[in-house]
C-alpha cells in the first residue's frame, strides 16, 4: 500500500528525561531516510497549539545524543487539555500539512495524544519518556537506566560521608507511585534498607532492621526511600522519628530531587531511543496509529496508547527478595 504520511512532527512533553533528544534525532533521521518531512514542535502541546513549528532534517539533529533534557523543550499545556486547545492544535497540524505526530513523553502526554486521536482521527504514536519507569507495555523507559546511574553514584559518595562519621542518611529519590528507583538503586549501592510505595514495611521493621544492622557491626547506615513511601508524612519525619530511637546515630537527609532528571545519557538509553524512534516512524508508514513503542525481552513491542495509560508497571518480586538476604 502507498504511504500516506507524508510529513511527520515531534515533541516532548511532561517532565524532561535523558535519552530525549536521542529519541528525537531517531525519529528525524528515521523521516529522512524514508523521505518524509519532519517538523518538531517546541514546548509540547502548548506549542502545538500556538503553531510553534520548525523543519528539521538529518543535520539538524547532529551532536544532541549525549545530551539531557531536551532540545525541543517541554511545558505543561492547561490549554490543550480544552476541546478548544485541541482544536487550535489540529487546525496547526492540518495549515502545516502534517498528517501524523510522535510524542514523546508519560502517561498525561500519551492521554492527551489519545484524546486527540479519538477527536480528530489524527495518527499519533507513543516514546515512553520518564525516569521513573512507570509506564505498562515496556520493560524500560527513556532516562530510567541513566537515572538509576545517577542515584548510584550519589549514594556512592554519600556512604563515603556515612562510614566517616558513624552516620545514618536517610536518601530519597523519585518515585511518586512506583518504587523502581528506590529499589534497584538501594540494590545496586548496598543500602541497608529500601522503603517503596508497593511494600508498606511500616515503622517497627525499619527499626528493627537499623537495630539488627547495628549489631552486625555497621557503624553507618544507608536507607533509600521513594518519595511516595508510605511511612510517615515525608522523609525528614521518618528521619526525626528514627534520630530519637537511634540516639548512637547522627541521623541526615538527603533529597536528590531534579539531579536524578538531568545529565548525560546512558549507553543504554541512547540506543533504546535510536530503536524506539526508528520503530514509530515505520510504525507510521505502515499505517498503525494510537500506539506506544516500547521494549519487552530486548524486541521491540507496541502496546496500545489507552492500556500503557491505564496498565500498571509490577515491581520485580526477586528483586524485592534480593535486597532481603542482601542487608543480611
Amino acid at each position: 500500500m502507498e504511504n500516506q504520511i507524508k510529513k511527520i512532527a515531534v515533541l516532548t512533553s511532561g517532565g524532561d528525561a535523558p535519552g530525549m533528544n536521542a529519541a528525537i534525532r531517531s525519529v528525524v533521521r528515521s523521516c529522512a531516510y524514508y523521505n518524509i518531512e519532519c517538523v518538531g514542535v517546541y514546548r509540547g502541546y502548548q506549542g502545538m497549539i500556538e503553531g510553534d513549528f520548525k523543519e528539521m532534517g538529518a543535520r539538524s539533529v547532529g551532536n544532541i545524543i549525549n545530551k539531557g533534557g531536551t532540545i525541543l523543550k517541554s511545558a505543561r499545556s492547561l490549554e490543550f487539555m480544552t476541546k478548544e486547545g485541541r482544536q487550535k492544535a489540529y487546525d496547526y497540524l492540518k495549515k502545516e500539512g502534517i498528517d501524523a505526530f510522535v510524542v514523546i513523553g508519560g502517561d498525561g502526554s500519551f492521554t492527551g495524544a489519545l484524546v486527540f486521536n479519538q477527536e480528530f482521527n489524527f495518527p499519533v504514536m507513543g516514546i515512553p519518556g520518564t525516569i521513573d519507569n512507570d509506564i505498562f507495555g515496556t520493560n524500560y523507559t527513556l532516562g530510567y537506566d541513566t537515572a538509576l546511574n545517577t542515584v548510584v553514584e550519589v549514594i556512592d559518595k554519600i556512604r563515603d560521608t556515612a562510614s566517616s562519621h558513624n552516620r545514618l542518611f536517610f536518601v530519597e529519590v523519585m518515585g511518586r507511585d512506583v518504587g523502581h528507583i528506590a529499589l534497584n538503586a538501594g540494590v545496586g549501592a548496598g543500602a541497608e534498607e529500601i522503603l517503596i510505595p508497593e511494600e508498606n514495611l511500616g515503622l517497627d521493621r525499619l527499626i528493627e532492621s537499623l537495630k539488627k544492622s547495628k549489631k552486625s557491626g555497621k557503624s553507618s547506615s544507608i536507607v533509600v526511600v521513594a518519595e511516595g513511601d508510605k511511612i510517615g508524612k515525608n522523609v525528614f519525619e521518618l528521619a526525626e522519628y528514627v534520630e530519637e530511637n537511634f540516639p548512637f546515630y547522627e541521623v541526615r537527609v538527603s533529597v536528590l530531587g531534579h539531579m536524578q532528571r538531568g545529565g548525560t545519557p546512558s549507553c543504554f538509553d541512547r540506543v533504546l531511543a535510536s530503536r524506539m524512534g526508528v520503530k514509530v516512524v515505520e510504525s507510521l508508514i505502515e499505517g498503525k496509529s494510537n500506539l506506544m513503542v516500547g521494549v519487552i525481552d530486548n524486541k521491540m513491542v507496541l502496546t496500545e496508547l489507552d492500556k500503557a495509560i491505564k496498565g500498571k508497571s509490577k515491581i520485580n518480586r526477586e528483586l524485592l527478595k534480593v535486597s532481603d538476604i542482601m542487608t543480611t
